[in-house]
């Protein structure tokens, strides 16, 4: 059974970081595309960034403040987030296109496996 796990949310002050890991279990992650998402109280779920063999993408409010990456031993994607700023509050999820070997691409539709989202709070 196909299933994404995130882990790794928290509370933090206004510039600090953490590190979200998205979990893969029943498929090799390191062949898909993985999507990280948001969504922010009252707010339409939007892109953050996504990976694929191929390219990485990130959404402009986010350009140099956050990193994707993937441990494939670890069957796992990573967001590493710096500099978090109290927008960037919301639950983040993780999302796996089933299309294997595609580009990523930052539009929710081409996703067709969710995690159940972490929380994320950025407050002093």
């Amino acid at each position: 059974q196909l299933q994404l796990v995130e882990s790794g949310g928290g509370l933090v002050q206004p510039g600090g970081s953490l590190r979200l890991a998205c979990a893969a279990s029943g498929f090799t992650l390191n062949y898909y595309p993985i999507g990280w998402f948001r969504q922010a109280p009252g707010k339409e779920r939007e892109a953050v960034s996504c990976i694929s063999s191929s390219n990485t993408l990130y959404t402009d409010s986010v350009k140099g403040r956050f990193t994707i990456s993937r441990d494939s031993s670890k069957n796992t994607v990573y967001l590493q987030m710096n500099s978090l700023k109290p927008e960037d509050t919301a639950i983040y999820y993780c999302a796996a296109d089933k299309n294997r070997f595609r580009i990523c691409t930052l539009t929710s539709q081409n996703y067709n496996y969710w995690g159940q989202g972490t929380q994320v709070t950025v407050s002093s």
